[in-house]
């Protein structure tokens, strides 16, 4: 603001040099560090490989191979190692939910909180055992310190290495020939949490304690503020959440506004870090696959597509946000959308924040995405109903994206009439089978889902916008849970009975209706030879390819989600440019 003058003169963030210069930074650093992490990610997840941190990490890990009977040369059949995953998977649904109806009878309750509803208690356990991190309550005024630590954090470690094993099993399918064996799931296990995840939260941690996070086990302060009202301050091993809630894509707030918390993201630096953590891994990723199957200048085409348009559409929510709201404009309002964000972060950070958190099957905000304009809520929107495959979740985000290139690639076969192949392996019947029910099944539980809330009263009740912006917020809720991201659109009241239900079913197949179908994917691949490129081979490391992947996830996702979201932002937009508004 100009205080010289008699009017206020405001800055447009799209204008801002300091909008370019962070994307920018952002876009490099993820660049720089994909390779590196992508090799180190590849020596995680070869047992007979070593790694830098064999020295410190190796003892404790043959202690747990010896601890839980593990041979970690004794490598499973595709459906022996689906029965272990799913065998894991339930156990850890159990023991969560158990501890989590066990709250008040647990130690490190400082403030004495009792269990949470047997509905929600089920919610959560299925929320974090997902990696959804889907949250219909609030952190810091629900549960205990033991519960976050032990119950969910355990959780955000153990979920996205479930994630990451399952994309591994899949990669090794493509990289193998004439074989049946596609890993040990209780290796994959533990070397990705113990050489990847571990260390990495190890380092974050203490740089969130350094920016201001709290690490304690303190009672919540009670203090008097400058006006004489009494407030509460939570406390709490907020920073160790804080690292693998970032790291491992997972997303939930230990405070129940997330990252717009100050104890939770202190400064534009931790805020910067945070989307920096994000994306890190999901990026790497993709340079693992091409360095796994041997041709890296794929990965690198993988992650040229998918940062097209993820960078293009964070523009567009950056320039949309920054021009304001119109209706505000004609009552002489003028300015960037401030609505729903903080002065502290700034218009471009919780755009892009936004656009990264559901780019990836984060969940985090800084920001609340209930606020954002129509136009801008497409993104997210789109983000996650495209499966979250711009970058998407460690691990999910990669063997979601591989079903897509193998449409596309099917797409093309058919257009020149030739057996449809993808690096040297023939895409049969049951690979196109397995893929579409992958993709399909997402689709049937978001549309599904928010057909049911809206044809009931229980989920009419929980809107609290009428018209196009309420039908937003029960699309939004099943689009993030069925996708396993976990961002929350605000606005809708989801703590009941049916809700906690219906949304976990969500999650609960939103996870399981996509990796049974990629391990059966990948027994079907590991045995296939792999044949030698021809003229006619398809070129997957090509500007061709690269249109043609942009091409596929565009018109899937708009083809398919265009009809809802038409019914929603859309219609909520052009609304909004006539002067309309819906309370």
């Amino acid at each position: 603001t100009n205080f010289g003058s008699r009017e206020p003169k405001f800055v447009k963030t799209s204008d801002s040099p300091l909008m370019n210069i962070e994307l920018i930074l952002l876009l490099a650093l993820v660049g720089f560090f994909c390779k590196p992490l992508g090799l180190h990610i590849a020596r995680v997840l070869d047992v007979k490989a070593k790694t830098g941190l064999d020295v410190a990490i190796k003892p404790l890990e043959r202690g747990i191979y010896r601890c839980c009977g593990i041979d970690p040369y004794q490598e499973q059949n595709w459906k022996e190692y689906l029965w272990a995953l799913l065998s894991f998977s339930l156990l850890s649904l159990v023991g969560t939910f158990a501890l989590l109806l066990l709250q008040s009878y647990l130690p490190f309750n400082p403030q004495n909180f009792s269990a949470p509803s047997w509905d929600l208690a089920f919610n959560t356990a299925i929320s974090f055992m997902t990696n959804t991190d889907w949250q219909n309550y609030g952190g810091e005024s629900t549960l205990s310190y033991f519960s976050q630590m032990v119950g969910l954090t355990v959780q955000n470690f153990l979920s996205p290495a479930v994630g990451l094993a399952v994309a591994a099993a899949l990669v090794r399918s493509i990289a193998r020939s004439e074989e049946t064996t596609i890993g040990n799931f209780w290796v994959d296990l533990v070397r990705i949490c113990l050489y990847l995840l571990l260390p990495f939260a190890l380092i974050t941690a203490p740089f969130f304690l350094w920016t201001g996070v709290p690490q304690n086990f303190q009672e919540y302060t009670k203090v008097t503020t400058l006006e004489g009202e009494a407030q509460i301050i939570a406390q709490g091993p907020v920073a160790s959440q804080e690292a693998i809630k970032m790291i491992g894509s997972n997303g939930g707030g230990f405070m129940n506004v997330n990252s717009a918390h100050p104890y939770e993201n202190p400064t534009p630096l931790s805020n910067f870090i945070q989307i920096f953590l994000i994306l890190l891994i999901p990026a790497a990723q993709f340079y693992y696959y091409g360095h796994s199957v041997e041709d890296t200048r794929h990965g690198w085409c993988i992650i040229a597509a998918i940062a097209i348009l993820f960078v293009t559409a964070s523009l567009g929510v950056a320039y949309a946000e920054s021009e304001g709201n119109p209706l505000l404009a004609k009552m002489g309002i003028t300015g960037g959308n401030w609505e729903g964000k903080e002065v502290r972060m700034g218009i471009f950070p919780s755009s892009l924040f936004a656009c990264a958190t559901t780019a990836v099957s984060c969940g985090a905000v800084n920001c609340m995405h209930d606020s954002l304009l129509p136009i801008s809520s497409l993104a997210p929107f789109l983000f996650m109903e495209i499966d979250e495959v711009i970058f998407g979740g460690v691990g999910a985000g990669l063997y979601s994206l591989i079903l897509y290139i193998i449409l596309a690639i099917f797409v093309s076969g058919l257009i020149i009439g030739r057996t449809p192949e993808y690096l040297g392996k023939k895409i049969a019947i049951f690979d196109v089978k397995m893929t579409m029910i992958a993709i399909l099944s997402y689709v049937l539980l978001v549309h599904g889902g928010t057909v049911i809330a809206l044809s009931t009263e229980w989920g009419r009740h929980g809107i609290e916008n009428s018209g196009p912006h309420g039908f937003s917020e029960i699309l939004y809720a099943f689009s993030s849970c069925a996708a396993n991201n976990g961002s929350a659109f605000a606005g809708l009241s989801a703590d009941t009975v049916n809700y906690n239900l219906s949304l976990a079913i969500a999650m609960l197949l939103g996870r399981f209706s996509i990796i049974i179908p990629v391990i059966a994917l990948a027994g079907s691949f590991v045995r296939k030879k792999i044949v030698p490129k021809s003229a006619a081979t398809f070129p997957i490391s090509s500007r061709i390819f690269i249109s043609l992947l942009i091409g596929v996830i565009i018109l899937l996702g708009a083809l398919t989600f265009l009809p809802a979201l038409t019914m929603g932002p859309i219609i909520e937009q052009f609304e909004m440019l006539r002067g309309m508004f819906s309370p």
